[in-house]
């Protein structure tokens, strides 16, 4: 999985945990919020990406508790799940700042490339 390119909602589960452990609901809530409403994980989508999530050792159960009458596990990010998002992290950034710099040329050549 190293070498491909993560998910939009991989990279938005292991934010939310970033922040700290949480359980199903609040990853849910928070990467609609971290997306800016663009992403809705249903409960189903999350929980086959954090069991997926478990097995590649980047995200591990911390807890369970029980909240009227239904258990309610935490989730948190590994240590290696910490550096995949740190790399993952980088790579996007790189690519931000070779699309932002290209959009800066083609703003400065003006129309057609011409520089007028």
């Amino acid at each position: 999985m190293k070498d491909r390119a993560m998910q939009e909602p991989t990279f938005l589960i292991l934010t939310a945990l970033a922040a700290g452990p949480q359980h199903g609901y609040g990853i849910i809530t928070d990467v609609l919020r971290i997306s800016a409403e663009r992403v809705r994980l249903r409960a189903g989508t999350l929980y086959a990406a954090l069991d997926r999530l478990q097995g590649e050792g980047l995200v591990e159960a911390e807890r369970e508790e029980i909240v009227d009458g239904r258990a309610r596990r935490y989730y948190r990010l590994t240590p290696a799940g910490e550096e995949r998002l740190a790399a993952e992290t980088e790579q996007l950034r790189r690519n931000v700042e070779t699309a932002a710099a290209r959009l800066r040329s083609r703003r400065h050549l003006g129309p057609m490339g011409s520089g007028a």
